[in-house]
This record gives C-alpha cells, sequence and structure tokens, in this order.
C-alpha cells in the first residue's frame, strides 16, 4: 500500500517556507507521494444568477504544475498526483508540455490524475464548451499520449489539428501516467482504455464495490484486469482515530486500493503547522507508512 497526503492548499496559505516544509516533512515521514487538487478561477457566488459549488473565489488554488515544480525542487523521492486535473478547460499541447518539463524536472514524478470537473464558470472564463468537455477529453487522451511518445505528430481530429510538430523534450515517462477521477460509467470505461489508475470519490470501499464489479468487466473486455491498474481513495484524518483509520485502510487493501490519501482538510486548522502535525500523528499511528 502507497501512502500519500492531500496538500490542503484551500486552507494552507502561500508562504513558500510552509509549502516547502511541508513538502519535506511528508517526504521525511514516508510518504510515497503529494495529491492536489486543481481550479484555475473561482466564481463569486452573489453573481447573476447565483452559484453552488464548493468552492468560491475566496477559496485559494495554486497551479498544480507550479506548485508541484517548487515542491520537486526541495524534495529527492516523493512523488506528485493531481487530483484532478480538469482536462477539458485546457489546452492540450500546453498541458502536454507543462507535464513534460514537470516530469524531467521531478525526475519522473509525477502521474496525471484528471477528469471533466464540474464549474461552468471556469469553463467560460477559459473559453471552452462546458457541454463537449467529455467528448473533448477523449480526443486530448489521444493527442497527450501522442505527444509523450512521439517526436513529431500529424494529428487532425475535431477539437485539435497537430501539423507535423512535436514536443523537446520528451517526458521521463513515456507516456506519463493517466489516472482518471470520478465513478460515473463513462469514468470506468476511459479508465478501462486508457488509464493506469483510478481515483474514486468513494468514502468507504461498500460504496465503490458495485464501480469495482463494472471496472473488472470493462477492464476484461480491454484484456485487462483490476491488477494492472492502481486504485487511490482519500481518507479523511477525522476525529482523529487510528482504530478507525486501521479499520478503512483494511477494508481498501481488500477492495483492492494501492494507494491511500490522507486528507486534512475541512477540520477547522487555521495554522500550517495543525496540518504538519497531522500528517505527523497519522504516519506514527500507521507504522506501515514508512
Amino acid at each position: 500500500m502507497n501512502f500519500g497526503v492531500v496538500f490542503p492548499q484551500t486552507e494552507f496559505g502561500s508562504d513558500p517556507a510552509a509549502i516547502r516544509d511541508y513538502a519535506q516533512t511528508a517526504e521525511a515521514l514516508g510518504y510515497t507521494h503529494i495529491l492536489a487538487y486543481d481550479h484555475v478561477l473561482g466564481a463569486n457566488p452573489d453573481r447573476p444568477g447565483g452559484w453552488q459549488g464548493p468552492y468560491t473565489y475566496q477559496h485559494p488554488f495554486h497551479d498544480p504544475f507550479v506548485l508541484f515544480s517548487y515542491m520537486a525542487a526541495v524534495t529527492h523521492t516523493i512523488h506528485f498526483v493531481t487530483g484532478i486535473l480538469i482536462l477539458p478547460q485546457r489546452q492540450t499541447a500546453l498541458v502536454a508540455k507543462q507535464a513534460a518539463t514537470l516530469d524531467h524536472l521531478s525526475g519522473g514524478r509525477f502521474r496525471m490524475g484528471i477528469g471533466v470537473g464540474w464549474n461552468e464558470v471556469e469553463y467560460m472564463a477559459l473559453n471552452q464548451n462546458f457541454h463537449t468537455r467529455g467528448r473533448r477529453l477523449e480526443e486530448q487522451l489521444e493527442v497527450l499520449n501522442q505527444l509523450w511518445t512521439q517526436p513529431l505528430v500529424n494529428y487532425a481530429g475535431t477539437w485539435h489539428t497537430i501539423p507535423d510538430a512535436g514536443l523537446n523534450p520528451l517526458p521521463l515517462q513515456q507516456p506519463i501516467p493517466l489516472w482518471f477521477g470520478g465513478h460515473a460509467g463513462v469514468v470506468l470505461q476511459r479508465v478501462a482504455r486508457w488509464g493506469q489508475g483510478w481515483l474514486p470519490n468513494y468514502r468507504h470501499p461498500d460504496q465503490a464495490q458495485p464501480s469495482l464489479d463494472t471496472l473488472q468487466t470493462l477492464l476484461a473486455e480491454n484484456g485487462r484486469s483490476l491488477s494492472d491498474i492502481g486504485i487511490e481513495s482519500r481518507l479523511s484524518f477525522g476525529s482523529g482515530d487510528p482504530t478507525a483509520w486501521r479499520s478503512l485502510i483494511a477494508a481498501w487493501r481488500a477492495a483492492g486500493a494501492t494507494h491511500i490519501t490522507l486528507n486534512t482538510m475541512n477540520l477547522h486548522y487555521i495554522h500550517p503547522t495543525q496540518h504538519l502535525a497531522a500528517i505527523t500523528t497519522f504516519a506514527n499511528a500507521i507504522g506501515e507508512v514508512s
């Protein structure tokens, strides 16, 4: 089992020294990866038409490519994962370039979790069509994999035209691992066809079992099995109960999870040191982290 941490960026602040300390502490404790959420813009809840969503313009988000490049420079072994990057609202070739650069700067310590997102306002602001995001993402997967593995690409699709051009340098990992977030049927199909891993939203494996059964069938249809992919769940620090943590970890392990990522958000912490203390407490209580 690989244990990681969710970087609590909406609550952590922007002090570079504190971010450095977080990354270095997570690495020293033996965590294998740091996961970061992604939003480019936040909406005003008082905008015309209102707004319903878990985040607003008042929630800070660091760009994951820049954040992880900084963290990579101050660490040596810990890996980085977007959980998730909202791919269809971005230019595909630019994402390919950013990811390839991060892969080089981190020494191949990057995997890219992706999804379609839910924030229509953000799509509008980035000049992308919210309603075609699923179909666009599937074309983006083809483009990314070609750009990451071929020095020159000729591609003509619905949303992309690449006229005999390519990235230089190519990433160290060819291709960079793609993991998919969510649990809708179409997401499971993408995992089965393209994914190296799945980032489900379920908090307990009992909730995930129907999707796991479906995924197993879809993987088999693509000549694959659950053992061919990674499965990463998130675990809340909650009230700080090691017994509850161990029980949930055991249940996820039995369900086939390969990664557990600790989340210390939404616990009313007001200072970065509280998050550092929480990830330390968890690592000490769950001896297998290191």
